[in-house]
């Protein structure tokens, strides 16, 4: 774990970006992502509207060694946070987002692409 932990961090920048294969199709993901109006809570490059402020900009979410309650950015646990957060975090202001499997993996294969932190 302690490995993991160093090579990760990096001096304490984030780490360059990377590809994960996750099996999901980007673009249903992110007409996904538009349908369930995660903009508003977030801030979503490239989405037009999607500034919210609530939760955290989703601009970089690619290229973060760790997401949503500390868990390390893997295609799986970005499924299973947008699948059931509050499983995940009974204290999240995230709520359900009433995803299947199949769903929050072409939304997760979205986030992936989200690799600049500006617009």
């Amino acid at each position: 774990m302690l490995a993991l932990a160093l090579v990760s961090c990096r001096g304490g920048r984030q780490v360059g970006a990377f590809t994960v294969a996750t099996g999901g199709d980007p673009a249903r993901g992110r007409a996904l992502v538009t349908e369930r109006h995660c903009g508003v809570c977030h801030e979503i490059p490239n989405v037009v509207g999607a500034a919210g402020v609530i939760g955290p900009s989703l601009a970089g979410v690619g290229r973060q060694s760790f997401i949503a309650a500390g868990l390390p950015n893997t295609p799986e646990n970005l499924e299973r946070w947008l699948r059931d957060p509050v499983g995940i975090d009974h204290d999240t202001p995230m709520p359900a987002l009433a995803l299947d499997g199949p769903q929050a993996t072409d939304v997760a294969a979205y986030l992936y692409t989200l690799t600049e932190d500006r617009r």
